[in-house]
């Protein structure tokens, strides 16, 4: 299993929100990030391979930049963000899963296992 995996749950619907675009960035400075692996959620909302089963991410700081703004336009949803980061730090080389529960007008995320 990848270290770091995620999923997105359209709670305004109860389903899992599918091919919604994610990158993975790393924060290497003060202000400067670098896309390390991009990909889109799978018919579940999932996405379980973003990185190599074999690669492991470094201690820092990362987001997942979530591009809701394509969903739900494709859903036909007015929503009032175009997109959703989620910053987080890794500290260890346990095993990551970042969800994020949204809707047109919030979200939520927290720590899975």
């Amino acid at each position: 299993m990848s270290q770091l995996t995620t999923h997105i749950l359209d709670i305004s619907i109860g389903k899992p929100a599918r091919d919604v675009p994610v990158a993975l960035h790393q924060l290497v400075d003060e202000f400067r990030w670098i896309k390390m692996a991009e990909g889109s959620t799978d018919g579940d909302g999932r996405i379980k391979n973003l990185l190599p089963d074999t690669q492991q991410l470094e201690f820092g700081v990362y987001k997942l930049v979530f591009h809701t703004n394509e969903y739900f336009e494709r859903e036909g949803i007015d929503s009032f963000y175009p997109s959703v980061e989620v910053m987080f730090n890794v500290d260890s080389n346990q095993h990551y899963h970042v969800p994020l529960l949204l809707s047109p007008y919030g979200f939520s995320t927290y720590r899975g296992s």
